[in-house]
């Protein structure tokens, strides 16, 4: 690299229908500022209107995924008190709802710490993975701050009241062996591999019905707050539109034929 020329702060490769975006503050141990918000958000707003994105990995450069907000890039008032409510505001809550929202799997690929919003950003993530070595943090009690990034929504529902309440009052690391065994994450990999089985679940996902997917991810945010009858009409209405779309026919046809499907991804 020649000399001057800055890192981008978030690195975006493509790869053969998925994309791979990792965040690139190593030295500040992946902590957010506005510049690594934008480029996220423009990341994932790409990835939502490019049909040939069916999947995304998310990861971290160097030996953490994220510290969470980098509190030096807080802004001030007029009054010189930091404006906190800006930043949750104008970046943690907009990029939980692309998470969320996104119509293609997101894998979460947690390589060392994920600490304060870190923690949060991953688990809003539909997949996650994580290194043995791997920590995660509900580090706002540590600055006297409460969990934002949907974390007092997410975890509860993750690893249960009683857990989610401990992990967020004490501030004590979650192992990653310990978040898979609670059911916080999906799978824990050896360091050393963490990355291959990442990017081998991603390839995986970006063939498989990606309208079905997207669906499905809708269906089970919206099962939170639905009754039973309004899920189950949810689910035939996710179903029609499903089976009139062209991946549910040549699933059909590849199973009849014992065949592995070719799906497009296409929702007509």
């Amino acid at each position: 690299m020649s000399e001057g020329v800055m890192e981008p702060v978030l690195l975006v490769e493509r790869r053969e229908g998925w994309l791979k975006l990792t965040l690139n503050r190593p030295k500040r141990l992946n902590a957010f500022n506005d510049e690594l918000h934008r480029a996220l958000a423009g990341a994932l707003d790409q990835a939502a209107e490019d049909d040939g994105v069916r999947a995304v990995l998310l990861t971290g450069a160097g030996r953490g995924f994220s510290a969470g907000q980098d509190l030096a890039a807080v802004p001030v008032t007029s009054d010189g008190s930091p404006d906190i409510g800006s930043v949750v505001t104008r970046f943690y809550n907009p990029l939980i709802r692309r998470l969320r929202e996104l119509p293609k799997p997101v894998v979460c690929a947690v390589n060392g710490v994920a600490a304060g919003a870190g923690a949060n950003i991953a688990f809003a993530c539909d997949i996650v993975l994580a290194a043995r070595s791997a920590q995660f943090i509900q580090a706002f009690s540590k600055i006297a701050l409460v969990p934002d990034s949907g974390g007092t929504w997410t975890l509860p529902r993750l690893v249960g009241d009683q857990r989610a309440r401990a992990l967020m009052l004490l501030g004590e690391p979650l192992p990653a062996e310990q978040a898979e065994a609670w059911g916080a994450i999906w799978k824990v990999h050896d360091d050393e591999t963490l990355m291959a089985a990442a990017e081998a679940l991603t390839a995986h996902l970006a063939t498989q019905a990606t309208h079905a997917l997207a669906l499905t991810k809708r269906a089970l945010d919206r099962s939170s707050t639905n009754t039973l009858a309004a899920q189950l009409d949810l689910e035939l209405e996710y179903q029609v539109a499903c089976g009139a779309a062209p991946d549910y026919a040549e699933g059909v046809k590849a199973f009849t034929e014992k065949r592995p499907p070719r799906f497009t991804g296409r929702a007509r």
